[in-house]
């Protein structure tokens, strides 16, 4: 599965589990991605119902073309199989994904994995067709994340928990998102969303930042999700519904760049083809094969975001 390439998930929405209102709320706002919780979002007297609710939710439907997520509890929890199994056997049909959190260990993603398969069988669904989200929000989880990131075929992302993460380190703040205190030079966090970056590129994954939790302050969630995909990264979860329009915005080409991409891959084919030449020109720009992967990138992010290209290749004479 080229994840990378086929869905789009510039916002994520994150969408507490036990709350019928925000849920359908939710099924209202212009998301890419959402995900019903059933971790954090979830006290653990409400554990069960929320169970119940989300399945609910996910059958009654009204969700549109988005990707249909549910993040479970993680494995150090007494929830988390039962969370699969309600949720798979009554929902299935109707979820694409899986969000595993705290994930530290390949295994873990084997596990859900593992699990996963024998409830499609067992219920008839298609082997294999729900994906997995790994969610790396520590010390451990990001020192593993190569393996982590080749675990499974299932494997559609890489998702950045910044919070658990922060405090996995013992980082002196308690603003999530932003430079702690004293750094004042560089990006404390440029490698962590690097090295999750790599992991995920290096097998064909998405990779996906996490939220900024002062969700009023929209320019705050801008600056910091133009950090992240600045460097590459395909979304971020949105708290609330003003973040979603930023994100958007931010994790997709402009209109100017994703009508360039296009452009270099037709100049680019009708050298190859027609001319029968490994180089053109454009205007004044000389275009080659590393070109052409780059304009892939754009082009494909512009493509799944929903953009239309303005202009049209016009081979010039030689």
């Amino acid at each position: 599965m080229d994840a990378v390439a086929s869905r789009s998930r510039r916002s994520v929405l994150a969408v507490p589990g036990s709350n019928p209102r925000f849920i359908e709320k939710a099924r209202g706002l212009a998301v890419d991605a959402f995900f019903l919780d059933l971790e954090d979002a979830v006290a653990a007297s409400e554990k069960e119902r929320a169970r119940e609710l989300v399945a609910a939710a996910l059958n009654e439907g009204g969700w549109g073309d988005r990707i249909r997520s549910v993040r479970v509890n993680d494995l150090t929890t007494q929830w988390t199989y039962r969370d699969v199994i309600t949720v798979v056997e009554t929902a299935g049909a109707n979820l694409d994904c899986l969000v595993l959190p705290k994930v530290t260990d390949a295994v873990q993603v084997r596990w859900l994995d593992t699990l996963l398969t024998q409830i499609e069988r067992s219920v008839g669904l298609e082997p294999g067709r729900i994906g997995i989200e790994a969610q790396i929000e520590d010390a451990r989880g990001l020192v593993a994340v190569d393996e982590i990131a080749a675990s499974s075929p299932r494997l559609e992302s890489l998702v950045y928990g910044p919070a658990d993460f922060m405090a996995s380190i013992n980082m002196r703040t308690l603003v999530v998102g932003e430079q702690p205190p004293g750094y004042d030079v560089g990006d404390a966090y440029h490698y962590v969303l690097m090295r999750i970056l790599m992991a995920a590129r290096a097998n064909g994954l998405q990779a996906i930042d996490g939220p900024y939790l002062q969700i009023r302050d929209v320019d705050a969630f801008t600056r910091s999700a133009a950090r992240s995909a600045a460097l590459g990264f395909d979304g971020k979860w949105v708290l609330h519904p003003g973040q979603v329009e930023a994100a958007n915005e931010v994790y997709a080409p402009g209109q100017a760049d994703y009508d360039h991409a296009e452009l270099i891959l037709d100049a680019y084919e009708h050298a190859t083809t027609v001319r029968r030449r490994g180089a053109v020109m454009l205007g004044e720009e000389m275009l080659d094969e590393a070109s052409r992967k780059m304009a892939l990138v754009v082009a494909a992010k512009g493509r799944a975001a929903g953009l239309h290209r303005t202009t049209a290749f016009t081979p010039e004479d030689d």
